[in-house]
């Protein structure tokens, strides 16, 4: 804002003032909003991604035939028999009569179908001392994880009088269940523990409670209202579980920082001696508009999901812009009237020791803090000598990035999630030493004209042969014939088992040679390859296509965004740099810990040895979106002391010393947010948290608080360059600019803190 009384422009201004001016409307409409798309949701119901929708390529194309079809695939289970000691076999009474009282109590349950003996099917490993009792479950596939129960407690039942065997169950259902249990145990315990957390630290950030209690209110109103509109939006663009939880993580993350920009900025200008009204214009037109250039960026990035063309990335995608764009939205117009309505009051429950007032009593200014403090040196020691910071920090941050170059993503098996923290684990192992590839076999599905034709009948017998001979699989090849459908399905026990390297190339055997010999040969066939192996490779497949264009458009739209609003070439071009050496650097940290083991068995990491592959692309979009909020908030305070005259680098101290505070509050409630995801059982909610929180800390510190002010300091004057060609874009930016300090002698009150804007 410029001296003058001239008006503030900008939709952030303009925003907070109606909502300053029009406290209880504003308030009420966000409550109806956030009540009616909490309605609507639930009238609308949520349609999930379903198996078809997955991924694209031969894994979607089977699913399409099966659902097609409408073939209800049961989940398969197996008991697992096998002697303690090497002298115990298959073919003892003792065995035997185990295999009978197995078989027996799962049939009892009432839960399963087909339960075949090892005898009859001769699922008997090749050293004779492991055998497989098979069954299926009965209803739903998708569902049997729910019905379970009963069967494991019964196989548990039968292990209690059979001492001298090792009886343990493990197939689709029950792997479902410890996953769904895992993933549901974690994010209940990093849900719960979140919010707890973020609150503390406002607490400690603001010294009163309901300063405190505001952001996090935001933030939770915000991702209520967005769950609603994910039950709508579904209806076009299909959710899921994994969405929902990135939405809560990213609307708690965006909605306490966006608030806690406005507040800071609200409260330093009354400290300053401004009076309610005064401060709340200048924290719209300021902390507002960053909120905004951020919030937008944040959505941009977002959306770049969309390109994966992967259902569950579109959905995460989706979830994450909407809840962005609704605490951005709510952050400039219902923060602001409750600003305005609680006045003074905002800093009831003031905390000993923690309020401003009571730091500023033990001395120095109230607003600043320890960090802004620590800052100042910093800065001093870094504007001293810019070309040396620029070359320590920079060179630091490329050596940990240098990793990234060599990084291996995959899939991760049961075993690598997991690890030994849940039994099934070491039972999937030894499934897969007695019955190589036979925890995790490749599907075919077949689809003919005609399933019984005699040409597609020797086809089948033929591509059974061959598996096996090719050495793609060791067998038993399973064919289960829908005759009714004209489908048949084709499991294959693929050589390598849950070593992923060789069982993706049994897989290549079996799509490129086997396949290509049998089934391929008879016209009309379809006979795409599917299963976990399968699904792993294509997914990783169609992950590595889909990273360059995700990539250019978050990296280009970024740059737009950056050089309108900021309407400065340099600052468009370090800011995209600067945030890629934050990316980059969070990737060379997942190698070292997860891939190479350095400082693995800190976070309980040991033996991963990959990256699950979703990780590095959704890193990417989640980080480079974040990281927006903190560059746009420094940034614009720089430009905004640039405007009241002040020399570059004196704008710079100025900058990143008065937003050290906000930023370092925000950075910290985001790092042990995510750090609680890296304390979770599953590998990939640690690789998760870990990379959020290093990129975030990174981010916050040597990016921010080193190399942002050494790059603007060497650069100078040369930070607001921007070619006379370029002036036709549109301008994006805002007179920022408070009026002069006009400190009224009478003290404040209430009636003051009330004035509308």
């Amino acid at each position: 804002m410029a001296s003058g009384g001239r008006r503030v422009r900008g939709f952030a201004a303009r925003a907070g003032g109606w909502s300053a001016r029009h406290r209880w409307a504003a308030v009420g409409i966000w409550v109806l909003f956030v009540v009616l798309s909490i309605a609507a949701g639930s009238a609308a119901g949520r349609v999930d991604v379903s198996a078809s929708e997955q991924l694209k390529g031969e894994t979607s194309q089977a699913a399409r035939i099966i659902e097609d079809a409408g073939i209800e695939e049961p989940a398969g289970e197996s008991v697992l028999i096998q002697g303690r000691e090497p002298g115990v076999k298959a073919t003892g009474p003792a065995f035997r009569a185990a295999v009978a009282d197995v078989m027996k109590a799962v049939e009892a349950t009432g839960e399963v179908t087909a339960v075949t003996s090892p005898y009859d099917t001769g699922t008997i490993s090749k050293d004779g001392r492991t055998a497989l009792v098979q069954f299926d479950m009965r209803g739903d596939g998708d569902t049997a994880g729910e019905r379970v129960e009963p069967v494991l407690k019964a196989v548990a039942d039968v292990q209690k009088d059979h001492g001298t065997l090792r009886i343990e169950e493990i197939g689709g259902a029950s792997m479902g269940k410890t996953f769904d249990d895992a993933f549901g145990d974690d994010f209940k315990q990093a849900e719960y523990s979140a919010v707890p957390v973020a609150l503390g630290i406002l607490l400690i950030a603001f010294g009163a409670v309901v300063a405190a209690l505001l952001p996090v209110a935001l933030a939770i109103t915000a991702i209520m209202a967005t769950m609603g509109l994910m039950g709508v939006a579904s209806h076009l663009q299909p959710m899921s579980d994994t969405a929902n939880s990135v939405m809560l993580l990213v609307g708690l993350a965006v909605g306490v920082d966006y608030c806690l920009f406005y507040l800071r900025r609200e409260r330093e200008e009354r400290e300053a001696g401004r009076d309610a009204a005064t401060a709340l214009r200048i924290a719209a037109a300021t902390s507002g508009r960053a909120v905004i250039v951020s919030g937008v960026t944040v959505c941009v990035a977002m959306a770049g999901m969309m390109f994966t063309g992967l259902a569950e990335f579109q959905a995460m995608g989706l979830a994450s812009l909407m809840v962005v764009a609704v605490a951005m939205i709510g952050s400039v117009t219902v923060l602001p009237a409750l600003l305005s309505l609680l006045g003074e009051r905002v800093e009831t429950g003031r905390i000993p020791f923690l309020h401003p007032d009571k730091r500023k009593k033990r001395g120095g200014h109230a607003g600043s803090g320890a960090e802004s403090r620590f800052w100042k040196g910093v800065l001093k020691v870094v504007l001293a000598k810019p070309g040396l910071s620029l070359v320590v920090a920079g060179g630091a941050l490329l050596a940990v990035a240098a990793p990234a170059l060599g990084m291996r993503t995959q899939e991760l098996t049961l075993d690598q999630e997991f690890g030994d923290s849940v039994p099934i684990v070491a039972t999937y192992d030894r499934l897969n030493a007695a019955f190589p590839g036979g925890s995790d076999p490749a599907e075919v599905v077949v689809r003919a004209k005609d399933i019984t034709a005699p040409e597609v009948e020797a086809a089948l017998a033929d591509f059974r042969k061959r598996a096996v001979s090719s050495g793609a699989s060791r067998g038993p090849v399973d064919i289960t014939v829908h005759e009714k459908h004209d489908v048949a399905l084709v499991s294959v026990p693929l050589v390598g088992g849950s070593d992923q390297d060789r069982a993706e190339e049994s897989l290549a055997l079996l799509r490129d040679e086997v396949r290509s010999a049998t089934l391929d040969k008879v016209d009309g066939v379809e006979a795409p390859v599917t299963g976990q192996v399968a699904g792993s490779k294509d997914f990783n497949d169609q992950m590595t296509g889909s990273v360059a264009p995700v990539f250019a458009f978050v990296v280009v739209f970024a740059f737009l965004l950056m050089l309108l609003c900021f309407r400065s070439l340099t600052i468009a071009i370090t800011s995209i740099v600067l945030n890629l050496l934050s990316v980059g650097a969070a990737y060379g940290i997942l190698v070292i810990v997860f891939q190479h083991g350095w400082g693995a068995s800190l976070v309980g990491a040991e033996g991963v040895g990959a990256i699950v592959t979703w990780l590095p692309l959704f890193l990417f979009v989640i980080l480079f979106g974040l990281s927006m909020d903190y560059h746009v908030f420094v940034v614009s305070r720089i430009r905004e002391a640039r405007a009241r005259g002040f020399a570059t680098q004196d704008a710079i101290t100025h900058g990143v010393v008065t937003t050290a505070g906000v930023v370092t509050s925000a950075a910290i409630i985001m790092v042990a947010v995510f750090a609680i995801f890296g304390t979770l059982s599953m590998q990939s909610m640690k690789q998760m948290g870990v990379g959020l929180a290093a990129a975030v800390l990174i981010d916050a510190t040597i990016i921010r608080g080193v190399l942002l002010p050494a790059v603007m300091a060497l650069l100078g004057e040369r930070n607001w360059y921007f070619p006379r060609w370029m002036r036709r874009l549109p301008d994006l930016t805002h007179d920022e600019t408070p009026e002069p300090v006009a400190v009224a002698e009478r003290p404040r009150t209430e009636q003051d803190e009330r004035v509308p804007v």
